[in-house]
């Protein structure tokens, strides 16, 4: 059954970069773990001012990070001491427990290239068992990642397991993550077996229950493998869910179980006691407020 439709929200991240803000949301705070979804592009920025769409260093507690481009490259630099380009298809998972920062360079000249940059960001919440681990950085290459195809639906498994496949990415609850390319007319039941589950329109329609829905949309599901979902025209949706992990309280970068925890995150990267991603440390973020 259909539980809620997401409307996205725009946000403007600065020097041309936007983003449709799906989740949190006022009314649905999560989805199984997943705390946190921007749908960042297409955009194109003329090579000689990409640098300005930079994001400097800035930090993370309490949550995975998920990134996955659909077009353009970015590269990632941490606290950890990792540089690493993302390309599209690949998974940049970054758990950031106790403390951890990043930035994201736009120094390749495709990054803006073609259709221009878009990017799924995505942050999972970590249990609190997992909430102070030791911060953490796994990419996967694309050719790492399960594929299927049949019946006009393409898939590729980012994370967790669903329709027949398992991913190889590390995660610490049970959630699953697909990106999916649907030929018009198809139609294909969502994968069921987790307590929540969703599909966010990135391009096209897709059509459930005699109702249209088209892109910036999220529809929320409980578990139901009967929801079939048929696409109206070519489409591109992200189809993810899983298990719940408990109310967050989030501010910023911040997540945690913790109203306390976040306080203490926001005095120590004011007082800079969060390590700055070697290389790339004459700069950062400022916190908010």
């Amino acid at each position: 059954m259909l539980e809620l439709i997401i409307n996205a929200r725009a946000a403007d991240l600065g020097h041309g970069l936007t983003v449709r803000r799906v989740l949190p949301h006022a009314k649905r705070r999560m989805v199984g773990p997943f705390v946190f979804l921007d749908h960042a592009g297409p955009v194109t920025i003329a090579p000689d001012n990409i640098a300005q769409a930079d994001v400097r260093p800035h930090p993370h507690i309490g949550l995975s990070t998920v990134s996955y481009l659909l077009s353009g490259q970015i590269t990632h630099r941490d606290s950890l001491g990792v540089q690493q380009d993302i390309k599209p298809g690949d998974v940049n998972w970054m758990t950031a427990g106790r403390g951890i920062s990043h930035s994201e360079r736009f120094t390749h000249p495709q990054s803006f290239a073609g259709g221009g940059l878009e990017l799924m960001q995505m942050w999972v919440a970590l249990p609190e068992a997992f909430e102070e681990t030791e911060p953490a950085f796994t990419h996967y290459p694309q050719a790492e990642l399960p594929v299927s195809e049949a019946e006009g639906v393409w898939m590729r498994l980012i994370a967790g397991s669903a329709y027949g496949m398992t991913s190889p990415v590390r995660t610490h609850s049970s959630l699953f993550y697909v990106h999916t390319e649907w030929q018009a007319g198809a139609s294909k039941a969502l994968p069921g077996g987790h307590s929540e589950q969703a599909v966010y329109v990135a391009k096209g329609r897709i059509e459930y229950a005699g109702a249209t829905y088209e892109p910036g949309q999220m529809l929320v599901f409980g578990d139901d493998p009967e929801t079939v979902i048929t696409a109206s025209e070519k489409s591109t949706l992200m189809i993810f869910g899983g298990e719940p992990v408990g109310p967050r309280h989030v501010f910023w970068n911040f997540v945690s179980s913790r109203r306390e925890r976040i306080e203490q995150a926001k005095s120590d990267w004011q007082a800079g006691r969060f390590p700055l991603p070697p290389g790339d440390d004459q700069e950062w973020i400022p916190l908010p407020g």
